[in-house]
């Protein structure tokens, strides 16, 4: 049974949820409104039991954590490094769900000296957009609420995210729906408005993260539902031609919440990659 605490990281209350023993898992859940370490919870034992210590935390401005005065993205990935050090862990695995995917990558590629391996969960900007789209995906996490939803407009954002829509138990929804309101609602809005600053000072890039995945030097693997939003699995045979060998499995029956949809086959092949000896890229 996992473990529920609070640990201080840049002057900031975080919950963190744990269980297992061995290399270190820090579990990161992506940025739509009512995301936080709960997505996991149904993980940890599966992950843990592949001889890993499994660490989820809610970010700062989600779940029962305290909001930051800074709701970029940028804020959040310094943070992934604040929390560990604040665990103590000189390096660890990453999985990153959603717009978290994003993080867990540019941590690789800026803080390899951190990052074991990484897991990415269902991220679509890191797969190449179909042709004459124009753009990778719609932002992960930009949610078209204006207005804190009801219980109803919770339920309907939660199923959109699932293939099997009997997961959403009252259990489950009364969770998301808390996650979603009051202090995390407004969490919400401020990153939405961060996130629209961050594309207008943004300055083009040479390359997009996706054109980059080749040059992870960290084990990396890819994981996404078949049917998840975005034509996630055109553009994950667009990735594979783009970056020969790339390891990207594809599961059947599942949509945004993988981890939800396919809980035994998401532990297996995370379980078994992070649990593999392997000699770091360079």
């Amino acid at each position: 049974m996992f473990a529920e605490n609070f640990v201080g990281v840049d002057g900031l209350r975080i919950r963190t949820l744990e269980e297992g023993k061995g290399p270190a898992v820090v579990l990161l859940h992506g940025a739509s409104l009512g995301s936080s370490a709960d997505v996991w919870t149904g993980n940890l034992a599966g992950l843990a039991g592949h001889g890993l210590r499994v660490i989820a935390c809610d970010l700062p401005g989600f779940g029962l954590s305290d909001n930051p005065e800074d709701g970029s993205v940028a804020y959040r990935t310094r943070f992934v490094l604040a929390f560990m050090d604040a665990l103590r862990l000189r390096k660890a695995h990453l999985i990153g769900h959603s717009q978290s995917g994003r993080i867990a990558v540019s941590l690789a590629l800026e803080q390899s000296e951190r990052v074991s391996k990484v897991i990415v969960l269902g991220t679509g900007s890191l797969l190449p957009p179909l042709r004459g789209s124009g753009k990778s995906d719609a932002a992960e996490g930009e949610d078209g609420a204006v207005m804190e939803p009801a219980l109803a407009e919770t339920r309907r954002l939660l199923e959109e995210s699932l293939f099997d829509t009997t997961l959403v138990t009252p259990a489950a929804l009364q969770t998301r729906h808390r996650m979603s309101t009051g202090k995390n609602f407004r969490a919400f809005l401020e990153r939405r408005r961060a996130s629209s600053g961050e594309r207008k000072d943004s300055k083009p890039e040479s390359k997009q993260l996706w054109q980059r995945l080749g040059e992870v030097p960290v084990p990396l693997r890819l994981i996404y539902g078949r049917q998840d939003r975005g034509n996630a699995a055109e553009r994950a045979a667009l990735a594979t031609a783009l970056h020969p060998g790339l390891d990207l499995h594809l599961i059947d029956r599942c949509k945004h919440l993988v981890q939800w949809d396919a809980a035994e086959e998401f532990a297996a092949l995370c379980g078994s990659f992070l649990a593999e000896e392997t000699i770091g890229r360079t």
